[in-house]
């Protein structure tokens, strides 16, 4: 089941584990229940602190636990978690057996002062990117509060359950047979969203910060290099986002970094937590800006949680978000045969007919993906001729199952209240309309700067963007921005990373050039 290599690095792991773990299986005659077997099986014989048994009474076949000899184990993975799913398993493993996760004492203790029973499901795709985030979090808070039980369903070898709950996106968890959320999340917010109490005291903390010399907003490639480079430099340094890594997280293979050959999102993302943490930055995860109030010493940004942190210099880096195609139907299906990320969701697809919306890049990329997996994609270009690259062009037009409508604009998502029947469009070059009987709809039309909540406050391009000079300094004196939100052209990770560092060095640049504060006079200087 693995390969060499593989049972080489996961052996080094497995001498992490200082107690014995058990993987308890509930198998069945499939062939996903062999795999499940082989996996288990290469697994125990790379340490003498794993045992397997195959006596498992789960709904769910084939399926497995993880826990402790003699406990009743609370980590189940319904399914095979290879793929994106595997660092889950292992972290699974490595956490059961009493290694330290790597979160902060106060998130511990705040998993642990859960009280009640939460019994978690987790649907998920092997090839979502944005799933092992949620299903980490949960198997963390099931090792360490007895309270909590978490189980990964692999939605592709669940399908008539998924059908059944109208699951139509990953992740989607449920609690106690409830829906609980939908999409990526940190553990920061599903901690929130089961203890009321923690958003007043977690605002409280953030209000009770002294001011920054630097304050960072967003954690993406940007906002990332702007508080490496603040923080070189000896300055207090705060990066504050709704979540560390921006549309990083979303994007699946990264190819042209330059030195390295190739990557995916949620890797390089951790890689610039890791680094920014390294320089003592103080990082305020799951907090989002809600408005800029600029001062004369110190700048405001306001959060929607409620507080209110200050700042000598700020660096907006909030990067972009997925454009909508904003016609009728859509905000009620999202969700529902309503998907942006076709890694994620296309699975959940599989022998359906799909549509894809635009016919860059990124749409064309994602018609090639999903053609593998769904029954026939229609990709529908507003312009006249489709503007990704030749190559890819040449691979779509290879593909069968993939029809190609250009001047096609989209006017309508119909359904049937509980999920996506199809769509309509009209013939740009004659006026005509269509429609099209389908059951999933991908938009892939480009990015959004997130700077709603900053008009008003400092000069926006026509587009939304953050208007910078080459320094990286906005409108106000002392705001510093970079990355996707601003008037930079060409959206890459490199140049995003190139204009962070530039904002940091010319927020440093400008802190040093600063007047010093005046200095009062006391009364005891007075009197003397």
């Amino acid at each position: 089941m693995l390969d060499t290599n593989i049972k080489t690095q996961l052996a080094a792991y497995l001498e992490k584990l200082q107690q014995p773990i058990e993987l308890v299986a509930t198998p069945d005659g499939s062939d996903a229940s062999r795999r499940m077997r082989e996996l288990l099986a290469d697994i125990a014989a790379l340490s003498p602190k794993v045992s397997v048994r195959e006596d498992g009474q789960a709904e769910r076949r084939p399926s497995f636990s993880v826990g402790r000899p003699g406990e009743a184990p609370r980590i189940h993975f319904a399914g095979l978690p290879m793929g994106h799913e595997f660092t889950s398993l292992i972290l699974a493993l490595l956490q059961s057996g009493g290694h330290p996760p790597k979160i902060d004492a106060a998130l511990v203790e705040q998993i642990r002062g859960i009280r009640g029973r939460f019994r978690f499901e987790t649907f998920i795709s092997l090839s979502c990117h944005n799933c092992p985030d949620v299903v980490q979090a949960l198997n963390l808070m099931a090792v360490l509060n007895p309270g909590v039980e978490a189980t990964m369903v692999d939605g592709a070898l669940f399908q008539e359950e998924v059908e059944a709950r109208g699951i139509m996106a990953v992740p989607a968890v449920f609690v106690n047979g409830e829906p609980f959320g939908q999409g990526r999340m940190t553990l920061e917010e599903i901690l929130a969203k089961l203890d009321t109490g923690a958003a007043a005291k977690a605002a409280e903390a953030l209000d009770a910060k002294a001011p920054f010399d630097v304050l960072v907003v967003g954690g993406g490639p940007a906002g990332s290099a702007a508080a490496i480079y603040a923080a070189r430099k000896g300055i207090r340094t705060g990066v504050v986002a709704e979540r560390f890594g921006g549309q990083v997280l979303d994007t699946l293979a990264i190819e042209n970094f330059i030195s390295v050959k190739r990557t995916e999102g949620p890797q390089l993302a951790a890689a610039l937590e890791s680094h920014v943490r390294e320089y003592g930055v103080d990082i305020m995860p799951a907090q989002r800006a809600q408005a800029l109030v600029p001062g004369d010493g110190l700048h405001e940004v306001r959060l929607a949680g409620g507080a209110t942190l200050k700042a000598k210099t700020v660096i907006l880096a909030p990067g972009a978000r997925w454009r909508e195609m904003n016609v009728p139907g859509e905000k009620e299906y999202k969700a529902k045969g309503v998907c942006f990320c076709p890694h994620c969701d296309g699975p959940l697809f599989r022998g359906k007919r799909v549509a894809v919306i635009g016919g860059g890049n990124s749409g064309v990329e994602a018609a090639i993906d999903l053609a593998g997996i769904v029954a026939h994609v229609t990709l529908l270009e507003f312009d006249s001729k489709l503007r990704a690259d030749a190559v890819l062009q040449e691979k779509l037009a290879s593909l069968s199952n993939v029809t190609v409508i250009k001047s096609a604009q989209t006017t309508e998502v119909s359904g049937d209240g509980q999920k996506v029947t199809g769509l309509a469009y009209t013939d740009r070059n004659t006026g005509e309309s269509h429609r099209i009987d389908l059951e999933g709809i991908f938009v892939q039309i480009g990015l959004l700067p997130n700077t709603d909540w900053l008009k008003g406050t400092l000069n926006l391009s026509r587009f939304g963007e953050i208007e910078v000079d080459a320094r990286g300094e906005t409108s106000l004196p002392g705001v510093f921005a970079a990355g996707d939100a601003t008037t930079v052209p060409y959206k890459q990770i490199v140049i995003a990373l190139g204009e962070g560092a530039k904002a940091g060095l010319s927020a440093f640049d400008h802190l040093i050039r600063s007047p010093a504060p005046e200095k009062r006079t006391s009364v005891v200087d007075q009197i003397a």
